[in-house]
């Protein structure tokens, strides 16, 4: 049981480091408005992730037939949500004595993160690659202990980066002015609307 637990510490770690959307914007939300906006952004990840997680570890191979079946839509409109939100932090005007006193759309930006994850083809494709190649390391059939285990641990793992990320961000935050910001917006939005037609690029690539 703590093998596999630690195992999913690991792969909760492993998908949630690589620059991506959601780490974009929880960096961004973190800059703005401090630790708590940025962690519930990633907490949406993280909601999505161990929902991928438990149907990867458990089996469920409906789930992964439908999202191949239904990729290219599901694309599009992970696409779609990547885009509106990168525009919608561009037209920000972030100012730090605005933003102070209790962090605001906490919900909002957990929504956003799960909507983000969850619209993602490849991060269930991705979880059922992973928990195929583990081999013996991976929770024999029927093993539901081992299962839920393992994506307890992916959900610790997931949860422990992006408090990290935000705790880091948070703390530099105090050394940002204002006109940092408005760049940290505009390279944050920018960089989510390159993500965004990144996606469709691959879908008319027929990738």
């Amino acid at each position: 049981m703590s093998v596999f637990f630690l195992i999913g510490i690991a792969i909760g770690v492993a998908t949630s480091a690589p620059v991506g959307p959601v780490n974009i914007a929880a960096i961004q939300r973190a800059f703005r408005s401090g630790f708590l906006p940025g962690l519930f952004a990633g907490a949406g990840a993280v909601l999505a992730d161990g929902i991928y997680a438990g149907f990867a570890a458990f089996g469920i191979t409906a789930v992964s037939d439908f999202v191949e079946r239904h990729s290219g839509l599901i694309q599009i409109t992970g696409g779609m949500l990547v885009i509106l939100f990168g525009a919608r932090v561009l037209a920000a005007h972030p100012h730090f004595t605005e933003e102070d006193g209790p962090p605001s759309g906490l919900l909002a930006g957990m929504v956003t993160g799960f909507a983000i994850t969850i619209t993602n083809p490849g991060v269930v494709l991705g979880f059922l690659a992973i928990f195929g190649s583990l081999g013996k390391w991976a929770p024999d059939p029927g093993d539901y202990a081992g299962a839920t285990a393992m994506v307890a641990g992916v959900v610790a793992g997931a949860t422990g980066w992006w408090v990290f990320i935000s705790a880091t961000v948070s703390r530099l935050r105090a050394r940002i002015t204002d006109a940092w910001l408005v760049w940290i917006n505009r390279a944050s939005g920018g960089l989510l609307i390159v993500f965004g037609l990144a996606i469709f690029g691959h879908l008319l690539l027929g990738g």
